[in-house]
């Protein structure tokens, strides 16, 4: 087996103490940076699947992730080149009436990874909270507002609503989460919908140059 497919398999399992090492040793083999964290994207997506299909819970899930999170600290620095914030600030957070957490930090993890200075506002955030960050913090370029319980979908809608009603510029607005759709997403008026967090990365770079 080769280094980085080593890699994918222990993050899949959730080896958190022996990923550092891993990641390291495959840099030191050559491996490119975005393809060790490619791998441990599809990792994820695996356990995302497992957790889907019912044969892993949340204590396996968590444990992957933060799997995934030592192997992304070793990878930073190969990462993004220069300034961590060069293509802006995106604030993140669980919607008012949400805990949920899991997926929010694994979407944090990947738009931090791209390049983003990342400010995660935690769970059962208050539309205001969101208005606030943004009014706090530079060059927000993206807003990301997670949700994982259909309760909570109008609670998206309100907060959505209410950053386009502020008059704050200059920042796109992503949602995501189990019972968000694209057809909710634009009926809400976000700028933009991703299934899982390999693809709010990709999204997030699309809309901060857009």
């Amino acid at each position: 087996m080769s280094k980085i497919q080593e890699v994918k398999s222990k993050v899949e399992q959730g080896r958190t103490k022996i990923i550092p090492g891993l990641v390291q040793e495959a840099l030191d083999e050559g491996d490119k940076a975005e393809d060790i964290l490619q791998v441990m994207i599809d990792a994820m997506s695996t356990v995302g699947d497992k957790f889907s299909a019912g044969e892993i819970f949340v204590p396996e899930m968590l444990v992957a992730a933060k799997a995934m999170s030592k192997g992304v600290d070793v990878l930073k620095p190969h990462l993004v080149s220069g300034d961590t914030s060069s293509l802006g600030t995106c604030i993140i957070g669980t919607v008012a009436g949400d805990l949920h957490d899991i997926g929010k930090n694994l979407v944090a993890m990947m738009i931090e990874s791209a390049g983003f200075k990342v400010v995660d506002l935690g769970v059962d955030v208050p539309k205001e909270k969101f208005i606030e960050a943004v009014q706090q913090n530079d060059n927000v370029k993206i807003v990301a507002c997670s949700g994982l319980l259909t309760t909570t979908m109008p609670a998206m809608k309100e907060t959505v609503k209410a950053l386009k009603e502020s008059k704050l510029q200059g920042f796109k607005i992503m949602v995501g989460g189990a019972p968000v759709t694209p057809e909710f997403a634009s009926e809400i008026n976000a700028d933009a919908y991703t299934p899982d967090a390999g693809s709010a990365a990709v999204e997030a770079k699309k809309l901060a140059s857009a």
